[in-house]
């Protein structure tokens, strides 16, 4: 291809939402109450856990930053897709289309190395019991986030850098339902060069979601080899029970991270991207609220409580 046909694209198209109007009213209705529910259900955990004293230890402060992630990483997505299911030209613009992929990706990426960080915290906590309340101090705390947020804000940077310089052929139409690495590669005209990147990019995502799973894991068999050791079935339910939520999200999270960007070949089909990209976007941060919520004694006695107030002070003034 010469460069005589390249363009640099202004804006790009989604073409794979529903033309339709009434397909898309049938889209929007739902994502639209998933996402308001989405925000609130986050909010919830995070005002419960500033609200309630007993919940201000470590595992509380991370499950509260893992409740902020979410809200900005479905705000990334999910108000373009609802503004384009009802948008006629269903149309976005190159540098809010750069925008959306930086902070989706490093969002994600913080997302990802926080769950890490948890797993550290409770092999911590189960492991080494009488010192965890001197190792996993507050500071500690905030330096671990910090180093999340650092590594998903920077790992991203250069490969949206550089996407955002690619030329691009004279179609312009993106068969996706928000900006992502390789729909923008396939309409990228570099020829063996974007096939290369493909597949560097491929490796990249890779390593950063094996090696997390891999320090996942690792914290998960030093819990499973101490929870094993203990005699009475009680002690062991115990121990397991702090885990449980952990244990739901990360493989919610890793399931669907897995069947999106661990993929080393570009022959899935449309609706197989589409379906896998919604699962990781909409469904994960749906469930992710109630498993924290309906799954934690805590948080659950937290919102009764809290709840139940408004009723006691209207007893109180009859």
């Amino acid at each position: 291809m010469e460069n005589s046909n390249w363009t640099t694209a202004q804006e790009f198209i989604f073409s794979a939402f529903p033309r339709d109007w009434g397909d898309a009213l049938t889209c929007f209705v739902p994502l639209l109450f998933i996402y308001a529910f989405i925000l609130i259900g986050n909010l919830i955990v995070i005002t419960v856990v500033q609200l309630n004293a007993h919940l201000h230890t470590p595992m509380y402060f991370f499950i509260s930053t893992l409740s902020f992630l979410e809200i900005w990483f479905t705000t990334t997505c999910i108000p373009l897709m609802l503004s384009s299911l009802l948008s006629e030209k269903k149309n976005i613009s190159l540098n809010i289309c750069m925008v959306q992929l930086y902070f989706f990706h490093s969002t994600g990426i913080s997302e990802m190395c926080l769950l890490g960080a948890m797993a550290f915290d409770r092999y911590l906590a189960i492991c080494k019991p009488l010192h965890y309340p001197t190792i996993m101090t507050p500071r500690l705390c905030v330096q671990l986030i910090l180093v999340c947020c650092v590594c998903g804000f920077i790992t991203p940077l250069p490969e949206v850098v550089w996407i955002s310089t690619l030329p691009f052929c004279d179609s312009n139409r993106l068969e996706h339902v928000f900006c992502d690495f390789f729909p923008l590669l396939r309409l990228a005209c570099t020829d063996t060069q974007a096939i290369i990147m493909i597949q560097v990019v491929d490796v990249i995502h890779a390593m950063e979601i094996v090696a997390d799973i891999f320090f996942i894991l690792l914290s998960y068999a030093g819990i499973v080899v101490v929870v094993l050791r203990i005699r009475s079935a009680e002690g062991r339910r115990k121990a397991f029970s702090t885990c449980a939520s952990h244990l739901m999200v990360v493989s919610l999270f890793f399931s669907t991270v897995g069947l999106t960007y661990l993929r080393f070949s570009d022959t899935h089909s449309l609706i197989w991207d589409i379906a896998t990209a919604l699962a990781f976007t909409v469904l994960c941060p749906f469930f992710n609220p109630i498993i924290y919520s309906l799954r934690n004694k805590e948080i659950k006695e937290t919102i009764k409580k809290y709840m139940s107030q408004p009723r006691i002070f209207s007893h109180k003034t009859r």
